[in-house]
């Protein structure tokens, strides 16, 4: 009979024991619902995946009395390749949704247009969606024109008002370092990097600069020599490129072959990261470009980014090549994970109000969000998330803007001293 009872209460404490263990196996799933084939989107996933499986290893996310693990859950929506619909980047949020059962959506939409779309989606599902890449001001607007609708949609990036605005920053520090004020502008054309072209246009004449040219290139297009000359001719100082085309280093190689005396500043997205040096090497050497969020190369005047850069690398094998998109996709769960922890609910009215109340230190620098639900962008990452201006300096990514953490001072090509 002892043995009986004995046999019964150690069968009762593996009971609970192996309850105790299903329980803590509860998860919480992410979905990443974006253009997995680009680089933002494909390196926006993996920052996510590394945060998700940093709080897993400490426990998983806290709600009242019990733990739950994150599953990131990614779906290739496509709607940032060419000719894709967005109703199919819709269904796409949806499939998610409906199928996985997402508690919320990180990283998300590349294009506007899509991104403007899924609001009505994830307000239907009660889904919170904390976007990390398109860059509209008018997810502003429409979360304002509805707050209590979309209140459920979070922007964790920069966007193209806060871009113009660090383009702008970068040529007013042009300008009281070397008294420049004359440039010529170059960009793809494309609908984001014209307009970017145009505002800028437009604030150089309100400033005292003269605008020498103003170019526009088609995707895919391979010779600019023609713009470079004319530039050349015409004595500017600098000249600003705003592109994201792969053959866009083009531009650079021939800015150098052809010793334009000019600062080449602007945004080059092929050109941000490691693996362009590797391709183009000397050819990029005195390239400025705007960096919409720190983060995605060690800074160490800010240390969170050199910790992330490392646990990057360290889990992928790989450095991370785009300077949007994956340092605010990692940020992105630590801030929902906290914003649940705080809540002590998965419901997702609570857990809004919480991420509305945010104030914490990411690796883009401290995260708040405004009324618009965008987050707090300045130059300082103590007060606020940053982007930087940093150039390519014997093959290092030099930190010239902001001055809070600025590592180098901007220098002129060999021709042009």
């Amino acid at each position: 009979m002892r043995r009986i009872i004995l046999c019964l209460f150690v069968l009762s404490a593996v009971s609970l024991i192996f309850a105790s263990q299903i329980k803590a196996q509860q998860y919480i799933t992410l979905g990443v619902p974006t253009s997995l084939k680009l680089i933002e989107g494909y390196e926006g996933h993996k920052a996510a995946q590394l945060a998700a499986e940093e709080i897993n290893a400490k426990g998983g996310i806290k709600v009242g009395k019990d733990k739950f693990l994150i599953k990131i859950e990614a779906l290739d929506i496509r709607d940032g390749e060419p000719g894709v619909p967005v109703q199919e980047a819709l269904l796409g949020i949806e499939k998610l949704i409906l199928d996985k059962k997402i508690y919320a959506a990180v990283v998300g939409n590349f294009r506007s247009e899509a991104l403007l779309a899924a609001m009505d989606i994830y307000s239907k599902h009660k889904v919170i969606n904390i976007g990390t890449i398109a860059m509209t001001p008018k997810f502003q607007e429409k979360v304002l024109s509805n707050p209590e609708k979309y209140k459920y949609s979070f922007r964790n990036c920069l966007d193209s008002k806060y871009l113009s605005g660090y383009i702008q920053n970068m040529m007013k520090f042009i300008s009281k370092q070397f008294g420049y004020n004359k440039v010529y502008i170059v960009t793809q054309d494309v609908l984001w990097a014209t307009a970017t072209g145009s505002l800028m246009e437009k604030w150089f004449k309100e400033n005292g600069w003269t605008v020498a040219g103003f170019d526009k290139y088609p995707v895919g297009a391979t010779d600019f020599s023609a713009g470079l000359m004319k530039a050349k001719s015409a004595g500017v100082q600098v000249i600003m490129p705003i592109f994201d085309m792969p053959t866009s280093g083009i531009l650079v190689k021939q800015w150098k072959g052809m010793k334009v005396p000019a600062l080449m500043a602007g945004f080059i997205s092929p050109l941000m990261g490691s693996k362009s040096w590797k391709t183009f090497g000397s050819d990029i050497d005195g390239l400025m470009n705007v960096v919409f969020e720190i983060g995605y190369f060690p800074i160490k005047a800010y240390p969170p980014t050199v910790k992330f850069s490392e646990a990057y690398l360290k889990r992928w094998k790989e450095d991370i090549q785009s300077g949007h998109g994956a340092a605010p996709g990692y940020d992105t769960v630590y801030v929902l994970a906290s914003a649940i922890e705080k809540a002590g609910t998965l419901n997702p009215d609570k857990v809004v109000s919480a991420i509305e109340a945010t104030d914490m230190q990411g690796v883009v620098g401290r995260i708040r969000f405004d009324k618009s639900h965008q987050l707090i962008f300045g130059d300082n990452p103590k007060t606020a998330a940053v982007g930087a201006v940093m150039q390519w300096q014997n093959g290092k990514m030099a930190v010239v803007w902001p001055e809070s953490i600025a590592s180098d001072k901007i220098v002129r090509p060999s021709w042009m001293k």
